[in-house]
């Protein structure tokens, strides 16, 4: 069992880990260490490589995300919910984009390969809220939707950010024909 300072020196080294590298992604290990209130040992003792530090920060991000599924589809209904969703999984992909700097291509692939599943179940359960109230359409599918939220957060990298007007339209696109 995980005493409980050290898994808040864990959660407090992820969250500086992630502000440091979104920031700068040269931000050295002992600056993170720094950042996040613990010695160089402690930081090593969870992370012993950079490498493992960053792929920790996204599976964190990817749990966050994915996690916040059912709160959403509680409070809001399915559509709004989706938007909600997607625009938290846009800045996710900003960020992961600012920290890729920090990663070689085995890294990047064994990203994509962990966090696909659970995005796909996400989005997965999202569209069936919404199938099953009537407002998306039937036909709707989670590999699709996610491959168009790729072109989101590279909209934004352009001075005005196009992406909430792109948004609305996929999400257009997802409405039942009774919905427009």
């Amino acid at each position: 069992m995980v005493r409980s300072d050290a898994r808040e020196n864990r959660a407090r080294i992820l969250t500086a880990a992630r502000e440091a590298l979104t920031a700068d992604g040269s931000t050295s290990m002992n600056q993170i260490a720094q950042r996040a209130g613990v010695g160089p040992g402690t930081l090593y003792r969870n992370f012993p490589t950079r490498e493992a530090l960053v792929l920790a920060v996204y599976q964190d991000e990817v749990a966050r995300i994915t996690g916040a599924v059912p709160d959403l589809l509680d409070r809001m209904p399915p559509l709004e919910a989706l938007r909600h969703w997607t625009t938290d999984l846009v800045e996710a992909m900003r960020r992961k984009h600012g920290l890729g700097d920090a990663l070689g291509p085995g890294a990047h692939q064994a990203i994509s390969e962990q966090s696909y599943g659970p995005v796909i179940a996400a989005i997965t359960a999202l569209l069936d809220a919404g199938q099953q109230d009537g407002s998306i359409r039937a036909d709707a599918d989670p590999r699709d939707f996610l491959q168009l939220t790729g072109a989101l957060w590279r909209a934004a990298a352009v001075p005005e950010d196009r992406a909430p007007r792109m948004l609305a339209l996929i999400l257009d696109g997802l409405r039942a024909q009774s919905q427009h």
